[in-house]
């Protein structure tokens, strides 16, 4: 009986040993440009939680553009100007089913929004599948454009 323990144990440290090789060979299979693209994009959904307007002009570019699910676009003043105003307001954010892909100095970003918002004082939630295009401009990452898409 002591002989079956010993062997169960062993067979899950090794099979727990074999989960966490999948996991981290699954997190270096990321390219230091795609891991600095995914570090851009949790700066910009922290920057747009905090409202932090000064974040947020940093990371996005002078030419971005910035499309909702409900065909209305903004440049950056605008898309940083709903935040700072509080028209736009970001309680949570959640990003999933995020793929990253970098060709030369333009990385491609696919994701899923998931957020309560509070635009304009009034609750809700939204859940949408998210365009992002950054360029890599002076040695940081920068969106150029976004754009949203309802998910039924």
């Amino acid at each position: 009986m002591r002989r079956s323990i010993t062997t169960a144990k062993a067979l899950v440290f090794v099979l727990m040993m074999i989960a966490c090789s999948f996991t981290a060979a699954k997190v270096s299979a990321q390219s230091e440009a795609e891991q600095k693209v995914a570090a851009a994009v949790e700066t910009m959904r922290v920057a747009m939680i905090k409202a932090d307007t000064v974040q947020l002009k940093n990371i996005v570019a002078d030419e971005l553009s910035y499309g909702h699910s409900s065909g209305k676009i903004q440049n950056k003043a605008e898309f940083v100007g709903s935040i700072a105003s509080g028209a736009s307001v970001f309680v949570t954010i959640d990003l999933t089913e995020q793929s990253i892909k970098v060709v030369g100095n333009t990385a491609i970003v696919r994701h899923v929004l998931t957020a309560n918002t509070r635009d304009s004082g009034k609750p809700g939630t939204v859940h949408l599948g998210i365009l992002l295009i950054w360029e890599k401009m002076h040695g940081q990452w920068k969106l150029i454009a976004r754009q949203a898409v309802k998910v039924v």
